[in-house]
């Protein structure tokens, strides 16, 4: 297994509230994921003790990366990179970079820990990928050398930390946390680059941590997530050659809501539902939209690990989204 860094404030708890399972019509645990760290809690974190490590074992003095303007895994980088010593550019998509958005959310936090934001369009941010390695070469011109991380954190080697994950549950469960230790039906989670939706499928099945996993997707589509988790699974078990198959993997793309980042008034009325009768604080790009994919799942499996991949700064960035429903 390649090297990792301890980042992540591990293990995450298993969570479960019985008005929760009540509303979903599930046993639901939920893993915490949103208490991984402080302010760089989240699902990123577990994919960046792999990644970083790859920087500083390069002898990186920047990362490099990119997301939208209230990116999670930019902001998680950032201030993981600033603990570590390392310097960090943000590539982050914005309708008008003349015009950028209001420092607020993750924005506040990427620049409160010094990172070099760098606004992109949308036309740009299709071409993240020559975007940043067009960076790498300019700062490396200077004689240092700097390290790219894609969205999301998602690729082989990010995704061995949702393998980790998958393996910290399993001994929770042989802990007789988790109502263990019987694996889960099934593992639900948000999908939005496919990395931890790769690293949950291959350790789901290596851990026997549950049967299956269904990754609710947030953009694209089915099509699109089934191909990128393909390519990063492959790159996983070429990293860890121990790794078999992967579990049962099922992308649903059913309920991304009117667009990324925005959902519908019924999504938006069931994230204020759930934090008045569980006091569980969802964001609406990820992790609520998958909670409520769960709520109307039919039919619906009987005992689900949920993942709550984090997204607090990005809500708080974004209040207006709230504002009808609250």
């Amino acid at each position: 297994m390649p090297r990792k860094l301890a980042l992540a404030h591990a293990p995450t708890p298993l969570w479960r509230n019985e008005a929760l399972d009540a509303l979903i019509g599930a046993e639901v645990w939920v893993k915490r994921d949103d208490a991984s760290a402080g302010a760089e809690a989240g699902n990123k974190i577990r994919k960046l003790e792999y990644l970083l490590a790859g920087a500083l074992d390069r002898g990186a003095g920047t990362v490099i990366t990119c997301g939208a303007a209230q990116s999670n895994h930019a902001r998680a980088t950032a201030i993981l990179a600033a603990s570590l010593g390392l310097r960090s550019v943000l590539f982050l998509r914005t309708p008008n970079p003349a015009e950028p958005p209001p420092i607020l959310g993750n924005l506040l936090l990427d620049r409160m820990v010094g990172a070099d934001v760098r606004f992109i369009t949308p036309a740009e941010y299709t071409r993240r990928g020559e975007v940043m390695a067009a960076a790498k070469t300019e700062i490396e011109h200077t004689g240092e050398p700097a390290y790219v991380i894609p969205e999301g954190g998602s690729n082989g080697l990010g995704s061995l930390g949702y393998v980790d994950a998958m393996g910290e549950v399993r001994e929770q469960l042989d802990l007789g946390i988790g109502g263990g230790p019987e694996p889960y039906d099934v593992v639900v989670h948000a999908c939005g680059s496919g990395g931890t939706a790769a690293g949950v499928a291959l350790g789901a099945s290596h851990w026997k941590t549950a049967n299956s996993t269904l990754a609710v997707a947030v953009c694209d589509d089915r099509a699109y997530f089934e191909k990128v988790t393909a390519r990063i699974i492959a790159e996983a078990r070429a990293l860890e050659p121990t790794l078999g198959e992967p579990g049962p993997l099922v992308i649903d793309d059913r309920f991304k809501g009117p667009a990324y980042g925005v959902m519908s008034d019924e999504q938006l009325h069931f994230l204020v539902d759930i934090a008045r009768r569980t006091g569980l604080i969802l964001d609406p790009v990820y992790s609520g939209k998958a909670l409520f994919a769960l709520a109307h799942l039919d039919p619906k499996p009987k005992r689900v690990l949920f993942i709550h991949t984090g997204g607090l700064a990005g809500l708080l960035g974004v209040p207006e989204a709230l504002s009808g429903a609250i």
